[in-house]
């Protein structure tokens, strides 16, 4: 008979949430500030989807010309970026790490979204396999 394997806890998350979708230039700046935050272990963007060609219709496969789909540099790495930020989830390395982190974001989302934003913690990401995911496992 075996040990059932003993679960890591997850790491916490500061969810970013702008009031708005955020300019190219915007998260460019954002995610290098964050990365500068110590603790700070991961950041994930999501957002609405600025595909490259149009997928259906008339003029499917004609390029979009969006002009926020653009390369930006973050942490000197070139990333396209392919979607309008609308949230940010930052993992951070340790729970007691939480409440500093939580102050050096609001002085920076203050500096760089003064339109408005809200900050929350939790954990917003899949931090472990879910069923869906042996079943995927299993049919390979």
């Amino acid at each position: 008979m075996s040990t059932p394997k003993k679960e890591s806890i997850p790491l916490p998350e500061i969810l970013i949430f702008p009031t708005r979708l955020i300019s190219a230039d915007r998260t460019e700046k954002l995610l290098n500030a964050l990365y500068g935050v110590e603790h700070v272990t991961y950041v994930t963007i999501s957002g609405e989807g600025l595909p490259a060609v149009i997928r259906a219709g008339p003029a499917t496969g004609a390029p979009v010309e969006h002009p926020e789909r653009k390369v930006i540099t973050v942490r000197g790495e070139k990333i396209e970026l392919c979607l309008q930020v609308g949230r940010i989830f930052v993992e951070i390395d340790d729970i007691d790490n939480v409440q500093r982190a939580l102050e050096k974001f609001e002085k920076i989302c203050n500096e760089i979204l003064p339109f408005g934003y809200s900050l929350e913690v939790g954990r917003f990401s899949k931090w472990k396999p879910t069923v869906a995911d042996y079943k995927k496992e299993l049919k390979r």
